[in-house]
């Protein structure tokens, strides 16, 4: 019988933004967290976060440093990857006004900004499809919007107003909001359990398409 694993090694991208927060709130939850700033930091994790930040300057920093192909390798080879924030319009297939391209690997489309500028962030409590402990208090920050989910891609969370906050592709999970700047480690304990159902089947090859 397999043992069931309860710490991993989490790699959170450390090219600008939020990760530092990431850093220790999963440090908090006992995984052993390294930052990645150069392809060779994928090799051993298992999985990884793409915070927060500004999505133009990571994604240039992204092609600069050698990671996109390394980064869409990892997404596809079943390993959980969590963009939250920036990460999230990173992972989008379709980015509204991105002048450079992400890693596109999660079929959603992104409206970057949809709410404003950073005078007009918010708050609010959100009901997670899959998160148990009731609703998940979310901070918005400059955020962005899902418009659009294709399958397989599936919304978690909207706003009341409909508007789609949160969603998943099998492996691949996107916020709109940062969990990383609350007390709630939930969000994060759920990417978590991700990596025992990636371990529970084969991994894909790295790289297909």
């Amino acid at each position: 019988m397999t043992e069931t694993r309860t710490t991993r090694t989490v790699g959170v991208l450390a090219l600008q933004g939020d990760f530092r927060e990431h850093r220790e709130m999963l440090a908090a939850l006992g995984h052993e967290v390294r930052e990645v700033r150069l392809p060779g930091h994928l090799a051993g994790l298992d999985a990884l976060v793409i915070p927060g930040g500004e999505s133009t300057t990571i994604a240039r920093l992204i092609l600069s440093n050698g990671l996109q192909q390394p980064l869409r390798a990892f997404c596809l080879s079943g390993r959980p990857v969590w963009g939250t924030c920036a990460g999230a319009i990173l992972l989008a297939r379709q980015v509204d006004r991105l002048d450079r391209p992400g890693i596109e690997v999660m079929n959603i489309s992104i409206l970057r900004n949809a709410f404003g500028r950073q005078l007009d962030s918010f708050e609010a409590d959100l009901d997670i499809r899959g998160l148990a402990g009731g609703p998940f208090h979310a901070v918005f920050i400059r955020a962005p919007v899902i418009e659009r989910v294709v399958p397989p891609a599936e919304a978690l969370a909207t706003l009341p107003d409909g508007r789609i906050v949160a969603a998943r592709q099998g492996n691949l999970l996107a916020t709109a909001f940062h969990p990383e700047l609350t007390g709630d480690t939930r969000l994060h304990a759920y990417f978590l359990s991700l990596a025992a159902e990636a371990e529970a089947r084969p991994l894909a090859l790295e790289g297909r398409p």
